[in-house]
C-alpha cells in the first residue's frame, strides 16, 4: 500500500497548496510573478554560470536586462497601448452601431422579406450592447483597481518581483538540493520520477508557451500595424497573450480584428484580407513551426482540460489564480496519470485474486 499512501499524501499536499493560494491570494502576486519569471529564465542562468559567469553575476545581468527591457517597454510601448485602449473604450459603441448598420445592409440585400424579424433581435442586442459599454468598461476597471492591481500590489510587483527573482536563480540548484534531501529515502525515485514528469509539463508551458506567446503577439502587433488596422498592436498584443488559450485566444482575436477591419475599410475588400492573411499566417506559423518546435507535446493538457482550469483558477483567485493556473493543472495531471496507473495495477482494480 506505498504507493497508495503516497497518492494520498501528495493530493492533500495539493489541496494544502490550493487553500494556502486561496487565503493568501490578495499578497501573493509579487511572489508569484518572481517565481514564475525565475523558473522562465533559470536555464539562462545556467548557461551563463556554464560559460564561467558567478551564479550572482549572472543574476544580476538577468535582472538587470529585465529592468531596462521593462524601462523601455514603458516609455515607448505602453503609452501607445493605453492610448488605444482608450480610444477604443471611447469609440467602441460608435463603432458597433457602424457594424451593426454594415451587417444590416449585407442581410437586407441578401435575405430580402425575411430581413425584418432578424433586424429586431440583431439592433436589440447591439442596442443593448452599446447602451451597456460604459458599465461594463466601469465594472472591469473597478474590478481591476480594487483586486491584484492595486496601486499597492502595483509598487510590490515592481520592486518585490525584482528581488524575488534574483534569490531564487541565486539558490535554485541548492534549494532543489535541499528539497531533494527532505524526501523520504525509500519513496525518493518515485517522487523524483514524478517531479520530473511535473517539471516537463510546467516547463513546456512557463517556458515553451510562453516564448510562443511572446513571439506572436510581436508578430500580430507588427503585422496588423503595417496593414494599418486601427488599435493594430493593442489587438495584436491581447491575441499573443491569449495564445496560451489553444485556439480560443486565436479565434477572439481573429474575430476582434476582422469586426474592427470591416468597421474600418469597408466597402474594400483588400485590407480586409490581408488582416484575415496575417491571422491565417500567425495560425500556420503557431501550429507548423512554433508549437511542435518549442512545446512539442509535454503539457499533456487536453484543450478542454486546459480552458477549464484557467476558468476555475480565476474564478477562485482571481488575477494570481490566472497566472498559476495551467502550471497547476499540469502538475495535477501528472498526480492523476499516476493515481490512475497505480489503481489499474492494484487490487480493487483487477480484483483480491489477481496476481
Amino acid at each position: 500500500m506505498r504507493a497508495e499512501r503516497q497518492i494520498v499524501f501528495w493530493l492533500t499536499a495539493a489541496v494544502l497548496l490550493i487553500l494556502t493560494i486561496a487565503l493568501l491570494s490578495d499578497i501573493l502576486l509579487p511572489f508569484v510573478a518572481g517565481i514564475t519569471l525565475a523558473y522562465f529564465l533559470n536555464p539562462i542562468a545556467d548557461r551563463l554560470s556554464a560559460w564561467g559567469v558567478n551564479r550572482v553575476v549572472a543574476s544580476l545581468l538577468i535582472v538587470a536586462a529585465g529592468a531596462v527591457l521593462l524601462i523601455v517597454a514603458l516609455v515607448l510601448v505602453v503609452p501607445v497601448i493605453t492610448t488605444q485602449a482608450q480610444q477604443l473604450a471611447a469609440t467602441l459603441p460608435a463603432e458597433l452601431q457602424r457594424l451593426q448598420a454594415l451587417i444590416e445592409a449585407w442581410v437586407r440585400e441578401h435575405l430580402g422579406p425575411t430581413f425584418p424579424g432578424i433586424e429586431e433581435g440583431v439592433s436589440r442586442a447591439s442596442d443593448e450592447l452599446a447602451q451597456n459599454w460604459a458599465s461594463l468598461a466601469g465594472w472591469a476597471a473597478t474590478s481591476l483597481w480594487s483586486g491584484s492591481l492595486a496601486i499597492f500590489n502595483f509598487l510590490a510587483l515592481m520592486l518585490v518581483t525584482p528581488l524575488v527573482v534574483f534569490y531564487i536563480l541565486i539558490d535554485w540548484h541548492p534549494m532543489l538540493a535541499k528539497i531533494d534531501g527532505w524526501l523520504p529515502r525509500s519513496q525518493a525515485p518515485s517522487i523524483r520520477a514524478l517531479a520530473s514528469d511535473m517539471n516537463d509539463a510546467v516547463a513546456a508551458f512557463i517556458r515553451g508557451q510562453g516564448t510562443v506567446c511572446i513571439i506572436l503577439g510581436v508578430y500580430y502587433a507588427v503585422a496588423l500595424t503595417a496593414v494599418g488596422l486601427n488599435y493594430g498592436l493593442l489587438i495584436g498584443l491581447a491575441t499573443g497573450v491569449l495564445a496560451f488559450i489553444p485556439f480560443v485566444g486565436w479565434a477572439l482575436g481573429f474575430l476582434t480584428a476582422i469586426g474592427v477591419a470591416v468597421v474600418q475599410f469597408w466597402p474594400e475588400a483588400v485590407p480586409i484580407l490581408l488582416v484575415a492573411g496575417v491571422y491565417l499566417g500567425g495560425q500556420a506559423l503557431d501550429a507548423g513551426f512554433l508549437s511542435p518546435n518549442i512545446v512539442g507535446s509535454k503539457i499533456g493538457l487536453h484543450p478542454v482540460w486546459l480552458i477549464f482550469s484557467l476558468f476555475v483558477f480565476s474564478y477562485l483567485f482571481g488575477f494570481v489564480g490566472a497566472l498559476v493556473a495551467v502550471p497547476l493543472a499540469a502538475a495535477i495531471a501528472v498526480l492523476i496519470r499516476f493515481a490512475l496507473s497505480v489503481y489499474l495495477k492494484s487490487q480493487v482494480y483487477q480484483g483480491a485474486d489477481a496476481q
